[in-house]
């Protein structure tokens, strides 16, 4: 396959709030350095999601906030509060309606399903195809945007192989992304979500592990093998 490039980095350093755009990251066992290092915690001890599950517990209006990677969260009003200010909380709890804290991570990543998320230029095109206008890459708050010749689900069959991203870092694409209404966010008729649902059995991108960790940059070259 020729080389291909890296056109977006993000990460999220808590989960399931607005994230940042990076020009360049630093890739660990983990996953991105800082990437949902901190999650929403309610009182029964589940984490802030759009999905309901054991572990998870889906909250409205948590996107309407931002993560910040020097450890800010930043409310819509413009307010900013360092991620573990028990002010803060108190403050995302009244957005939230619901008794929240900020909690960093533990034992349990705080990760959806694996460390890396990645997703395709030619995913996004086809899914385009299939709602009948471009899609926004950020409804999917992937970690590393790679642009893709063509149209189709093409990242699919890079998993169990060997993906370089750069000079260093190797990423080992394990399983399809399961997709949640987190896509739809913002939307009224929900197209997104099922269009993934019909078209690509409830999954859109993949994740990884990282085999060789080390530093990304946008126009890195991307090769599979």
């Amino acid at each position: 396959m020729a080389a291909v490039e890296v056109v977006e980095i993000r990460r999220f350093p808590v989960k399931s709030l607005g994230g940042e755009l990076l020009q360049t990251a630093q890739v660990e066992e983990r996953g991105l350095a800082g990437d949902r290092l901190w999650a929403v915690r309610d009182e029964d001890g589940k984490l802030g999601s759009g999905k309901n599950t054991r572990r998870f517990r889906r909250m409205p209006g948590l996107l309407s906030m931002r993560a910040h990677g020097d450890g800010v969260v930043e409310l819509p009003d413009g307010r900013r509060f360092a991620v573990d200010d028990p002010a803060g909380h108190r403050a995302v709890s009244h957005l939230l309606s619901r008794n929240v804290t900020i909690e960093r991570e533990q034992q349990v990543k705080h990760h959806d399903e694996g460390p890396v998320s990645v997703i395709s230029t030619a995913a996004l095109r086809r899914l385009g195809e299939l709602v009948g206008e471009p899609v926004d890459p950020l409804r999917f708050r992937a970690n590393v945007l790679v642009d893709l010749p063509g149209s189709g689900f093409l990242e699919d069959g890079w998993l169990g192989g060997n993906v370089q991203v750069g000079p260093e870092v190797v990423l080992r694409p394990v399983r399809r992304l399961t997709r949640c209404v987190m896509v739809d966010l913002g939307q009224k008729d929900g197209r997104l979500l099922k269009a993934v649902a019909d078209h690509h059995e409830m999954t859109f991108g993949v994740w990884a592990t990282v085999e060789r960790p080390g530093r990304i940059a946008v126009a890195d070259s991307v090769r599979v093998g």
